[in-house]
């Protein structure tokens, strides 16, 4: 089974997704994180964001592996972690600009359906159920108000010990910029599916989305027992 959870940033997809996976013995893929990863080896290489060739080149050289650790998701590039790094707000505000470069987004795409393979999976991202997961069983969009997101962003940066000097007005504008990149990228931009629930998590708790996005996937196991 494939279940992809999209929405825009800091929404609650990772967080969600990674207790639905536990809960259900499915394989967790982070792909926001493939596209952190990318936006790192520029930085840390001295790229240009826009540099398309130069980035794909050291996806090439190093590449860039999710991996289970102790029940929680690890980011690697060739031998290094990168988990926390990519986490930093200079990486978040370069990644839309990466994420949107064509070849990229390709490369990504491709080990992303390599990963999900023939394993049950949940993938969360912006594009899953759009590009990546199209035949996807269950598609879920996340939305939430720009506040409550960016509300939640400065928690995550200080459950992180990631320091930053921005304030929740600042960083919840940064966020409306970045939904904006997203949803007006040519290619893959961030939409809600046809055929995807949109769930409004701005005043609901972790455990009632989880809640509602696990009947969801009940319905379909189903559908699916019916049709087996």
């Amino acid at each position: 089974m494939q279940v992809a959870i999209d929405g825009p940033a800091s929404a609650g997809k990772s967080t969600v997704a990674k207790l639905i996976a536990q809960k259900l013995g499915f394989t967790y893929i982070d792909t926001g994180a493939m596209y952190r990863a990318c936006t790192f080896l520029a930085r840390s290489h001295g790229l240009d964001y826009g540099d398309e060739a130069g980035i794909l080149a050291l996806v090439e050289q190093t590449g860039i592996e999710l991996r289970n650790i102790a029940g929680q998701q690890h980011v690697l590039v060739g031998t290094r972690d990168i988990s926390h790094e990519i986490r930093k707000p200079e990486i978040s505000a370069k990644v839309s600009q990466v994420a949107a470069l064509s070849g990229v987004r390709q490369k990504m795409v491709s080990l992303q359906r390599q990963m999900a393979g023939k394993v049950d999976v949940v993938m969360d991202g912006r594009d899953i159920g759009t590009t990546v997961l199209p035949d996807a069983q269950v598609k879920i969009f996340l939305v939430a108000s720009a506040r409550s997101r960016a509300q939640r962003r400065m928690l995550d940066l200080e459950e992180q010990g990631i320091k930053t000097t921005k304030t929740v007005a600042e960083i919840e504008a940064d966020i409306a910029a970045r939904d904006y990149k997203d949803s007006h990228r040519a290619i893959s931009p961030l939409k809600k599916a046809v055929d995807a629930v949109e769930i409004d998590t701005t005043s609901m708790t972790i455990a009632e989305v989880v809640n509602k996005i696990l009947r969801q996937i009940k319905k379909s196991q189903k559908k699916l027992q019916k049709r087996g």
